[in-house]
């Protein structure tokens, strides 16, 4: 029911396969399982806290907000709510990494379908300016306490994974 560290992708049941809502490898999709506040800090403005503990690896929520081409997004704006759906990025740099799970080498063959998609930048992005949820307001950090995860559930297509924060060390509540 935990990740330990992040995969290059994570695949998990979804509406086309036989097992229940229960299932073991649905663990992104049952919802905020923490009581999460959104609360006002002195220098960094909104910002996000647990009331409860959290484990190492447990998923937090899904960074949501209006789906849209990277290219359209208007960059004159400072919109800092802005996440670019890079999975295919990140499995390309997967050459010189050991490959350990079938998951990762089914990840590194569906490569083959984008192969005349060599852009660098991500072709899709996810904006929360306007529209989202609490994810929005979690705040970046040197020393980061949550890691993000490409999910795919639905569908195959790397460009449009869900993006997904887990817990990477154990959070403390308040913090």
């Amino acid at each position: 029911d935990r990740l330990i560290e992040a995969k290059d992708v994570v695949f998990e049941c979804g509406p086309n396969c036989g097992c229940d809502p229960g299932c073991v490898n649905r663990t992104s999709q049952r919802g905020l399982r923490y009581r999460l506040e959104v609360f006002r800090t002195a220098k960094k403005g909104w910002a996000v806290r647990s009331w409860d503990f959290i484990p190492s690896g447990a998923p937090i929520c899904e960074y949501t907000g209006v789906l849209g081409r990277a290219d359209d997004v208007d960059s004159v704006l400072e919109n800092n709510y802005i996440f670019e759906i890079d999975c295919l990025q990140t499995i390309k740099g997967l050459g010189v990494r050991e490959r350990r799970s079938q998951n990762v080498a089914y990840a590194a063959n569906l490569l083959d379908n984008y192969d005349g998609q060599d852009s660098e930048a991500p072709e899709f992005c996810i904006d929360a300016g306007s529209t989202g949820n609490i994810a929005r307001f979690i705040n970046h950090c040197c020393e980061p306490n949550l890691f993000v995860q490409c999910v795919l559930s639905t569908h195959h297509d790397l460009r449009l994974a869900r993006v997904m924060l887990f817990a990477a060390d154990n959070i403390p509540p308040l913090q």
